[in-house]
């Protein structure tokens, strides 16, 4: 069983896939990706960034669940249109070209 079976049976458990809207969850996903934002900004220990990346993941895995979604076939699907985009990179951000 992997790390992203568990974490859909946990949720299943917890009633987060059935019994749950995906709006709600989405705002899970926002509020996890807001502590991402305050580690960086307050240039926290290394330990909380690790914790709200593995959070806002969690959130993700179950908001796919909760549309009938798979988050590895997302972020395969995903890689498949970037994986040849063209831009530059400034200030350490990739800047897709126009196409």
């Amino acid at each position: 069983m992997t790390t992203i079976d568990k974490v859909i049976q946990w949720a299943l458990d917890k009633d987060l896939i059935h019994e749950s809207n995906s709006f709600n969850q989405f705002a899970k996903v926002v509020e996890e990706t807001g502590e991402i934002a305050s580690a960086l900004c307050k240039k926290l220990p290394k330990s909380f960034l690790e914790d709200a990346i593995g959070d806002t993941v969690v959130t993700l895995i179950i908001l796919a669940a909760q549309n009938g979604l798979d988050l590895m076939e997302c972020l395969d699907k995903a890689y498949d249109e970037i994986k040849h985009r063209k831009g530059t990179t400034k200030d350490g951000v990739f800047i897709k070209s126009e196409q």
